[in-house]
């Protein structure tokens, strides 16, 4: 009986290998073969230079230079800061000039007007100090209308206010410049203080004088271009008369300081008229 062979009586069987998918054989293969799409890193080599150190003279000679270059851009930049202060201030005394004549020729009318308001006040008060009985009652009438008048000063303040602005500036900051400008303002202070006086007297001495014993009619001819008066009054009496002529007292005396303000302020505003031209040469 003959041995059978072991081999033959077993089945064999082969392990089922899967294929492997698409996908995964191109991951695979750019894994282990990287493709030439991805860019190969450059590597940049410096060369060795060699850092000998300069001769003292060559950084003396670049320190010179920054120091030339930093001192010329200041040089220049006060120089382009002078030109534009200076324009600024040709403009501001420019002005100035144009404020203080207009000024002036508005206190030379004011002088001249109140001249005449000081002549009334002086005519009234005489008048005044006669018995009603000799009184010219037409030129009584005309004389306290035309005392009951004013001519107010409005000073033109504009350069002054802006230079008040601007006394940072050399030019203008000056000591004279400020005590002319101080001088200007403190004066013209003390006028619009005896304005404010001369309307109060008038309110409280001459209008109810004038609305008490004036007609209606020669109240208006009164304050008209071409007054036409008569002698006719309303409830007059020497009392009245006297009164008048005590308030005249006052009134003549505030007359007579608006005058003398008004001219404390022409003179302070030709004295800076004049020292602006010598020393601002503006317009030039």
């Amino acid at each position: 009986m003959s041995k059978s062979n072991p081999r033959s009586t077993k089945a064999t069987t082969k392990p089922k290998v899967e294929k492997p998918k698409p996908e995964a054989v191109a991951e695979q293969s750019d894994i282990e073969n990287p493709t030439s799409d991805i860019p190969k890193m450059e590597v940049h080599h410096h060369p060795q230079l060699e850092h000998n150190p300069k001769p003292w003279k060559e950084y003396l000679l670049e320190g010179f230079m920054i120091f030339i270059a930093v001192m010329m851009g200041f040089i220049a930049e006060n120089i382009r800061e002078d030109i534009t202060n200076n324009e600024h201030v040709k403009q501001l005394t420019t002005q100035l000039m144009r404020d203080l004549k207009t000024d002036t020729l508005q206190l030379n009318g004011i002088r001249k007007f109140e001249t005449g308001i000081v002549n009334n006040n002086d005519s009234l008060f005489r008048l005044l100090q006669q018995p009603l009985g000799k009184v010219d009652i037409k030129k009584m009438q005309q004389l306290t209308a035309d005392s009951h008048s004013i001519y107010l000063f409005h000073p033109s303040m504009g350069a002054i206010s802006a230079i008040k602005n601007e006394l940072h500036l050399k030019q203008l900051g000056n000591p004279k410049m400020i005590a002319f400008i101080a001088d200007y303002e403190r004066h013209i202070e003390w006028l619009r203080t005896i304005q404010d006086i001369t309307l109060q007297y008038q309110r409280n001495y001459l209008d109810p004088f004038l609305r008490l014993h004036f007609t209606p009619a020669n109240f208006d001819s009164a304050f008209s271009d071409h007054p036409a008066l008569t002698t006719e009054m309303r409830n007059l009496t020497q009392a009245d008369v006297t009164q008048l002529a005590a308030d005249m007292v006052l009134i003549r005396i505030n007359t007579r300081e608006l005058l003398r303000d008004s001219k404390y302020v022409l003179n302070d505003a030709v004295t800076m008229l004049k020292y602006v031209k010598e020393q601002y040469h503006p317009g030039e």
